[in-house]
């Protein structure tokens, strides 16, 4: 068993605090308890205007994470109680949170490689004062709780005495209110994310589909969908101005997180900044059927052996995968005209994300295939000459063939 102590350093006592856990863990380790103790220390500080609760809150739980993952540990047990769950409920509806909020803190989440539990998160604070002063355990109160400058401490100090004298079972009620709204954001969610998943593809949010849901599915689909490609729960402004911006299908962008949201075409996309690379150009052998991954482009070329509109197989098995330059044109079809690949884009109505993929070309520089556009028609192979057929799936493990822009 592991004992985790987080320094803050937001009080003068908190030197304090670290020597009485880490004696308390001592001494209880030299009467046989299997208990090992550790510490971090947080460095920096809140900054002008931000709120000290919310800061030390956010540093809390990295500095608990790191500790816990740094020693091979995966369950993290919280002290959170009953009252603990009651006042979040309250606040989260002073606020004006939604049943995400309103649900307070989890019994069980699960992130990446750890498990949070809050085992007491049922058990009203008195049964646990009442099971340390039985077993003569000794803590120390953090005098910071009686400061009226905190949002919690002001509900403590002065609105829940007066809650529990009107309502003597405001807590235990609060809190299973706090459970039948976890039941409720669970649901939402998971409606939200089927809507999301059978309206989103690979190039986007199909805004059309979208805006057919009710105006609850609409704004619960694009929170999942939002959640899905930013890998985090998207901000209440970030949706709401997507809401209210997504109306018709201009082209906008809106800044998000490491990355920007574009609508484009009826479609609304999201590109992460790290995502948009320029790899050196290589040669490649794209002759042989099956599928061939770039790892620096971040997808995979998908080869078929057909008989017609392909390229000639001896001069797939040597080409050059390069990103697009300057100058670049692509002939959509034998009695079109070579237009830039930006035109030909538009004209295809490919999204600005899937723009980013390889330009194949011979040694000599003339253009074979675009990712998004196809094969060249200056290209094709004559009938009767074995050729193969090209298709670029970005973002993808592929297990088989797939279509696209062949």
């Amino acid at each position: 068993m592991l004992a985790l102590h987080v320094h803050h350093g937001l009080s003068v006592h908190a030197d304090e605090w670290l020597r009485h856990c880490e004696a308390t863990c001592l001494r209880w380790s030299r009467r046989g308890a299997a208990l090992a103790f550790a510490a971090l220390r947080v460095e920096g500080a809140p900054r002008s205007g931000d709120s000290v609760e919310a800061w030390a809150r956010k540093a809390r739980y990295a500095a608990l994470r790191s500790l816990a993952l740094e020693r091979g540990v995966d369950l993290v047990l919280l002290g959170h109680h009953r009252r603990d769950q009651a006042e979040t409920f309250l606040l989260q509806a002073l606020r004006g949170g939604g049943v995400a909020g309103l649900a307070a803190m989890p019994k069980i989440a699960r992130s990446e490689s750890l498990t949070w539990a809050r085992p007491w998160l049922t058990t009203p604070r008195e049964a646990i004062e009442a099971y340390a002063r039985h077993h003569r355990l000794r803590w120390i109160d953090d005098d910071s709780n009686g400061d009226a400058r905190f949002a919690r401490n002001r509900l403590r100090l002065h609105v829940w005495p007066a809650l529990i004298d009107a309502f003597a079972d405001a807590e235990a009620a609060l809190a299973a209110a706090a459970d039948r709204a976890a039941d409720a954001a669970t649901l939402l969610a998971d409606v939200g994310a089927a809507d999301a998943a059978s309206i989103a593809g690979e190039d986007g949010l199909d805004l059309a589909r979208w805006r057919a849901l009710s105006p609850p599915r609409r704004r619960q689909s694009l929170v999942e969908w939002l959640r899905r490609e930013l890998a985090t729960a998207p901000p209440a402004s970030l949706v709401a101005r997507l809401l209210l911006e997504t109306a018709d299908d201009g082209h906008r962008r809106w800044p998000a997180f490491d990355g920007e949201l574009r609508s484009y075409r009826g479609r609304v996309s999201y590109e992460k900044s790290s995502t948009r690379f320029d790899p050196a150009p290589s040669q490649i052998d794209l002759s042989r059927p099956g599928v061939h991954a770039l790892a620096a482009w971040h997808g995979a070329f998908h080869v078929d052996a057909v008989e017609r509109g392909g390229i000639a197989a001896t001069e797939a098995a040597r080409v050059v995968v390069r990103a697009r330059a300057p100058g670049d044109r692509f002939q959509a079809g034998a009695r079109r005209p070579q237009r830039s690949l930006k035109l030909q884009y538009q004209a295809r109505g490919v999204a600005p994300p899937l723009r980013r993929g390889p330009v194949v070309c011979r040694e000599d520089g003339s253009i074979v295939f675009v990712a998004g556009l196809g094969i060249d028609a200056r290209a094709v192979a004559a009938e009767g000459v074995r050729q193969v057929a090209i298709a670029w799936l970005p973002d993808s493990v592929v297990h088989g063939s797939r279509g696209g822009d062949r």
